[in-house]
């Protein structure tokens, strides 16, 4: 497999984390989404990705982007470790939990969306994932054990920990979440979640290096 990715891509991060939790072994292409005017509107990567957006992954003869069926894939076709519970009502809490992050919370300050907020983009970002974290901590009161469903890792976690480094970076005040905030430094403690780090990258800056 062929993972095109971002260090500092939250959307990345979640494929990287599952490829690591289900020991995939693959090659890194970096998209620096930032340099050259941005990488990801090269023709080049256009053809592969016609949204311009990482991640993208070469699997099986297949290209696939979007983060959440890229993961759905890995888990259909490498059911272990499973990241979506055979019980149906706890697969449809990580499945709702994921798509409140991947849908709700993350596109509102992505990049793209940023650019277009001009000087109010950290207010912009601070509010968006503000409003999405005050209900996921009410949603996690009634879904969480060890991590956001139950003592399983799940595709929830795979969204979770990816959206608390961006809150973080936004200078989001993290004392109101404390379900959130303690699911994520036990999510972090886990070995798959600390290979995938964005500190931990090839194409990571040096400065930012761990």
């Amino acid at each position: 497999p062929v993972l095109y990715s971002y260090f500092r891509s939250s959307c990345s991060w979640r494929v990287r984390i599952a490829l690591a939790l289900k020991g995939i072994s693959y090659d890194l292409v970096p998209v620096n989404l930032i340099k050259d005017g941005g990488q990801q509107f090269s023709a080049e990567f256009k053809a592969l990705n016609p949204m311009q957006q990482v991640p993208a992954l070469k699997i099986d003869g297949i290209t696939l982007s979007q983060s959440l069926a890229i993961i759905n894939y890995l888990e259909e076709t490498h059911p272990n470790p499973r990241l979506l519970p055979q019980d149906p009502k706890k697969r449809a809490q990580v499945r709702m939990i994921a798509d409140h992050i991947a849908s709700g919370i993350q596109p509102l300050q992505n990049l793209s969306v940023l650019k277009q907020m001009g000087e109010n983009k950290m207010e912009w970002a601070q509010n968006c994932i503000t409003s999405g974290f005050q209900a996921l901590e009410q949603i996690l009161k009634h879904t969480a054990g060890r991590y956001c469903v139950g003592d399983e890792v799940s595709m929830a976690d795979l969204c979770l920990v990816p959206q608390v480094a961006n809150a973080e970076r936004f200078k989001v005040d993290m004392g109101p979440y404390p379900i959130i905030t303690r699911i994520n430094k036990a999510l972090l403690e886990l070995e798959a979640f600390k290979i995938s780090h964005p500190s931990r990258q090839p194409d990571t800056p040096a400065e930012l290096r761990a």
